[in-house]
């Protein structure tokens, strides 16, 4: 009865830890906001007060109406540093992010209206990344330097080596262009023209969600096709990278003490990696999947425009491409607030995997 009662106790002990850890990192997320923030605004310095006025005005109706002249005076653009960052924070609190002009309307809403798109495309993305990445490094690793092993690292050097742009256009040109199955873009033209009625209604965003909601199952099928594509682009590229850090972590695990000391108490090979060897070596593959996360989420630039996929890495960098700096300004702030997000996530996940961490 002693050892349920020891066990109960430890995993108390550890989730009022984990509890605290997570509150105190979210205490200290608002000066790391802050430190972005600043960097954000050092950066808009650097702009003159007459490309500055853009990410104030909220229509491009007041250019009709007031000189630039009038503009700068109005929103304090002729004011010291200080006065200007603090009168932009709060603006920013407000949810203002000023006025695109090559997106046509305000930053938080483009980024709200085509932030769902990548969502959608990183949620697609993710699991079999990870699973399969993962997968593939366990793989290789148990059957270290035989073929199977050799055949998971030409795989990893050949996905990492092929640019994404390269393997993008290789498969819009033979799954498109030779056989017709996986489009580019979000939905074909009649999916869209019922999307955009007002008998469909839209709750996340996203197509394939709003599909099932509606239940309107051939625009799901179709708006599945158009993914179909661009996840296979990322996950080969990303199944290559954490196939190789999986791989070495795994390989490196199974020459410590206490998995030679698990095989000499006669438990299954089987036994020995799933209970020993892949959780101590999942620690390096946590990082590496956080950072893959964060640039699904970001948007993966190359691969939305060859596949003409209308999400927030497109619209970043059409604005970048047009000198929208309102906009880069804009979706730069929003990657931030990204980026510590999923470090905390990472953070915690490194407590949960590894019961060795300090929580303090």
């Amino acid at each position: 009865m002693r050892r349920p009662y020891s066990l109960t106790l430890f995993c108390y002990v550890r989730g009022k830890h984990m509890l605290t850890y997570i509150a105190r990192r979210l205490l200290f997320l608002p000066v790391v906001l802050i430190g972005v923030t600043l960097l954000i605004f050092v950066a808009m310095s650097f702009l003159s007060p007459y490309q500055l006025v853009s990410t104030y005005i909220k229509s491009p109706e007041e250019l009709k109406n007031q000189s630039l002249d009038d503009l700068v005076r109005k929103y304090g653009l002729d004011q010291p540093v200080y006065k200007r960052y603090i009168q932009w924070m709060k603006n920013l609190l407000k949810g203002d992010l000023g006025y695109s002009v090559s997106a046509n309307m305000l930053v938080a809403e483009a980024i709200a209206k085509r932030f769902p798109a990548t969502l959608e495309l990183a949620l697609f993305a993710v699991v079999p990344v990870i699973l399969g990445g993962i997968w593939l490094g366990t793989i290789s690793a148990k059957h270290y330097n035989k073929p199977l092993d050799h055949f998971s690292r030409v795989f990893a050097i050949v996905g990492w080596s092929l640019p994404d742009f390269v393997f993008g256009l290789i498969l819009l040109m033979l799954f498109y262009g030779v056989l017709g199955w996986f489009p580019p873009g979000r939905l074909s033209m009649w999916a869209d023209n019922i999307v955009l009625t007002g008998n469909f209604v839209r709750y996340t965003g996203m197509n394939t969600i709003d599909a099932l909601l509606n239940r309107r199952f051939d625009i799901f099928w179709d708006a599945v096709r158009h993914l179909i594509a661009p996840v296979i682009t990322l996950a080969y590229l990303w199944w290559a990278y954490l196939l190789r850090i999986t791989r070495s972590s795994m390989l490196e695990v199974m020459n410590k003490d206490y998995v030679r000391t698990a095989r000499a108490k006669g438990l299954t090979e089987r036994a020995v990696v799933n209970r020993h060897v892949r959780r101590n070596a999942l620690i390096p593959v946590a990082t590496v999947s956080g950072s893959m996360v964060l640039g699904l989420l970001g948007g993966v630039v190359i691969v939305e425009t060859v596949f003409d996929y209308k999400g927030l890495g497109l619209l970043t960098a059409s604005g970048a491409q047009q000198l929208d700096y309102t906009l880069v300004l804009g979706t730069t702030l929003f990657y931030g607030l990204l980026l510590v997000l999923v470090n905390l996530v990472v953070d915690v996940l490194y407590a949960v995997i590894d019961p060795r961490v300090r929580l303090e």
